[in-house]
């Protein structure tokens, strides 16, 4: 809880949790909708892929930016226009549009504009606390995060089970409010630094030859691209679990997506240090086999029982293995090429989600979403288990900050 002793800290997790809550309330409400008009699983993976890889294609102009210019401006530019955004796709609903490929459309402007931001608000974090207090800071943003993830599919549930979809799109527009509130009240002193100006090409070029030199950011990588393509899509299954194998009602589905970010929020002590000083290699070398056996839990259930038991398993896993991935990533980078190391880690993840969302989503409409699902867990157990065994292949996760 260190981080919380500064005051500009406190304000924008408060506003990021308001904001974040919102914007998942509409990643429910999206897939919800859209498999409600087509009944196909592959409309749900094409907008998870609309809205998120962006975000890649984005990632070297968006990672200058957050190393060229003040961050703090950069977000409040950005997130009012997400907020425009998010109240376009609320007008368009409540006019009657209920063409999957204009709600889809209208998510992929939501991604655009996300990838322009993304890694400045990674970026962004460590301004506002001292060094000593970076680790508390990052495992607060993962439990704010994870929060929201676990509060806004919940509220999301039972608003469109009581007035329809479009309040949910309505609320998640005004939701932005709280975070430019926050940036607003937080002392642009505290986040200007000297700028230098990077050529956009030259700059991710340099960002990928310095994580090229660095083993430790390589393999954090590698960890958050693995558990991106593989495991995380679940977070696309299940609505589609909800409707074709548990066939279950919207308020139920709000529970279901809830639980990953509550098992997220169980996780929080294990990477905030509670337990002990836990190295980040052995902390992945655990995690990793685990998330495997969590997605297959989920993954061979008949049952929505056995589903949400592996669905908080698996929230507790991710959040272990992001988090430790990016505090193992935000430790070493050294500070003069931080956004644009952020913006290739996002790149990597933002990139293998929405792909492997796309390609077990289309699977799925083929063979069936429960043989997806279970084949992908257990491929990630297979990668856990070479990684437990092989100690090497993450033990640069703990290297020393680049101080040059």
């Amino acid at each position: 809880m260190r981080a919380f002793k500064h005051q500009s800290f406190k304000r924008f997790w408060f506003g990021a949790l308001v904001s974040n809550s919102g914007t998942w309330l509409q990643n429910l409400t999206i897939p919800y909708v859209l498999l409600e008009i087509t009944n196909e699983a592959s409309w749900v993976g094409l907008a998870a892929f609309a809205t998120l890889f962006p975000v890649m294609i984005l990632g070297p102009i968006a990672g200058n930016f957050a190393d060229r210019f003040d961050r703090r401006v950069v977000l409040m530019v950005g997130q009012t226009a997400a907020a425009l955004a998010a109240g376009l796709l609320y007008f368009a609903y409540r006019s009657g549009v209920r063409d999957p490929g204009a709600i889809v459309a209208l998510a992929a402007l939501s991604g655009v504009i996300g990838g322009f931001t993304l890694p400045t608000w990674q970026s962004f974090i460590p301004t506002l606390v001292p060094n000593e207090d970076l680790a508390s800071a990052i495992s607060l943003n993962s439990l704010q995060f994870n929060v929201s993830r676990a509060l806004g599919p919940a509220v999301g549930g039972a608003l469109i089970a009581v007035v329809g979809p479009g309040a949910a799109f309505g609320i998640n527009a005004l939701s932005f409010g709280a975070v430019l509130l926050a940036l607003f009240f937080i002392k642009a002193t505290t986040t200007t630094t000297t700028r230098q100006r990077h050529p956009i090409i030259k700059g991710f070029v340099e960002s990928i030859h310095y994580v090229r030199g660095q083993p430790g950011i390589m393999a954090a990588i590698g960890i958050a691209s693995v558990v991106a393509f593989l495991g995380y899509p679940i977070v696309s299954f299940v609505v589609v679990f909800a409707k074709q194998v548990y066939e279950l009602e919207p308020w139920a589905l709000g529970v279901l997506t809830a639980l990953l970010g509550t098992g997220s929020i169980l996780a929080v002590p294990i990477v905030s240090g509670v337990f002990g000083d836990l190295s980040r290699a052995s902390v992945t070398r655990v995690s990793l086999p685990l998330y495997g056996v969590a997605v297959i839990i989920f993954g061979s259930s008949k049952s929505p029982i056995q589903g949400a038991f592996g669905l908080l398993a698996a929230g507790m896993a991710f959040l272990t293995l992001v988090a430790t991935s990016n505090t193992a990533t935000q430790s070493i980078v050294a500070d003069r090429i931080r956004g644009r190391v952020m913006a290739t880690r996002i790149m990597t993840f933002t990139g293998s989600y929405p792909t492997g969302a796309l390609i077990q989503t289309r699977l799925s409409d083929v063979i069936g979403p429960r043989a997806v699902v279970t084949t992908a867990g257990a491929l990630v157990l297979l990668i856990g288990l070479v990684v437990a065994a092989v100690p090497r292949l993450v033990v640069h996760l703990d290297d020393p900050p680049d101080l040059s």
